[in-house]
């Protein structure tokens, strides 16, 4: 029977199930591998079989494809000789570009392994009517021409390196979608709100404001909300702040007192002074 792996390929770094056919099946994590998918033949790396969690992730059931074989030697030495091609190919292209004078940033270039087709991936605020570009191009390398506008994030997904914190950029590691960020996510982590200090080699917000946002929004719901008025052993106060992961409140005691109450030491929670009138 034929097993099922999840391997990242191509330059967009994409990742989906692929089928292993025997005597091709005893394939082991970071195999570099041969692939066959809608676009060609494609060089791969195996990331772990397949499942129905990585199922669930990536949110398809059926393969993108299959894999063909491990990369040998002469795959190697085939690849290495593309990369060199495509810097080719790239110069070439900005060449072209400039000469039209065609209001586009040429980003980087991918060659299919199998040879099957040639992408340029470009920038550009507007559509572009690059038709009589990919005929140039099509007669320069014989082969099946695709250009792909991009957007920022798509352009750091190609370009970039290493984030802030030391480490690989998440986009040209593991996302495999771009997370929607908004300021919101950095107020309930009160991280600064200097939009430059917050955002990433795209220019826009980090991505990783996104990762611990629900459970900042799942501690946050157990707490009383700011504003709310409380009773603990010490008498009665109002929420100045919260400190969600720490599950503590900053309390604002009628006495004028300020104390860092933990949630635990919460008697009850009251709406307004007449009601913890009431309550107490």
């Amino acid at each position: 029977m034929a097993k099922r792996y999840i391997v990242r390929y191509g330059i967009m770094r994409k990742v989906a199930e692929f089928t292993a056919r025997p005597p091709h099946e005893d394939v082991a994590r970071h195999d570099q591998v041969i692939i066959r998918s809608s676009r060609g033949m494609e060089w791969g790396e195996v990331l772990c079989p397949a499942t129905e969690r990585t199922r669930d992730y990536l949110g398809v059931s059926d393969p993108a494809g299959k894999l063909l074989r491990i990369a040998t030697p002469d795959d190697e030495k085939t690849r290495d000789e593309l990369w060199q091609k495509e810097r080719e190919e790239f110069d070439a292209c900005v060449a072209m570009i400039a000469e039209r004078k065609m209001p586009m940033q040429l980003i980087d270039a991918e060659h299919i392994f199998g040879g099957e087709r040639l992408v340029f991936y470009f920038l550009a605020e507007n559509r572009v009517d690059f038709r009589e570009l990919v005929k140039s191009l099509a007669k320069e390398f014989k082969t099946r021409i695709e250009m792909r506008q991009i957007g920022i994030r798509d352009e750091a997904k190609l370009l970039a390196d290493y984030g802030d914190c030391g480490k690989p950029t998440c986009c040209n590691t593991h996302l495999t979608e771009m997370p929607p960020v908004s300021m919101k996510m950095a107020k309930v982590q009160k991280a600064t709100l200097d939009p430059t200090k917050i955002s990433g080699r795209c220019g826009r917000l980090k991505c990783c404001l996104r990762y611990e946002y629900d459970t900042y929004k799942e501690y946050q719901r157990e707490l009383p909300r700011v504003g709310k008025w409380i009773v603990t052993k010490e008498g009665k106060g109002r929420v100045l702040a919260q400190e969600i992961l720490a599950q503590k409140l900053l309390i604002s005691y009628e006495d004028s007192r300020r104390a860092l109450v933990d949630a635990r030491d919460i008697l009850t929670v009251v709406s307004s002074d007449q009601s913890a009138d009431s309550n107490a």
